[in-house]
């Protein structure tokens, strides 16, 4: 399982419910797609980041198909324009 979290620092953090809608879409685009969880900044509680994505691929080649998807590409660049900056970590659990 490789597990691949993105974390987003927005423009405007007033966008992160259209951020999170973007991203959610997203869901169940590939085969091997085992979770997929898109979190926004809670008021009251810590945060370094404005929206964040949560999400297990069962296996590399399941991520290497979820990355140059058509409907992906098209939310990253949207997403893109929205972003003030961007964070990946993906690993093996």
């Amino acid at each position: 399982m490789i597990k691949h979290i993105v974390m987003f620092s927005l423009k405007d953090p007033a966008n992160a419910p259209k951020v999170k809608a973007l991203l959610d879409s997203c869901k169940d685009l590939v085969a091997g797609m085992h979770e997929f969880e898109v979190g926004i900044r809670t008021e009251g509680l810590e945060a370094n980041a404005d929206v964040v994505l949560v999400s297990t691929f069962v296996d590399k080649a399941a991520l290497d198909a979820y990355q140059p998807h058509p409907h992906h590409q098209a939310v990253v660049a949207q997403i893109r324009e929205m972003a003030a900056s961007r964070h990946v970590l993906d690993y093996f659990c």
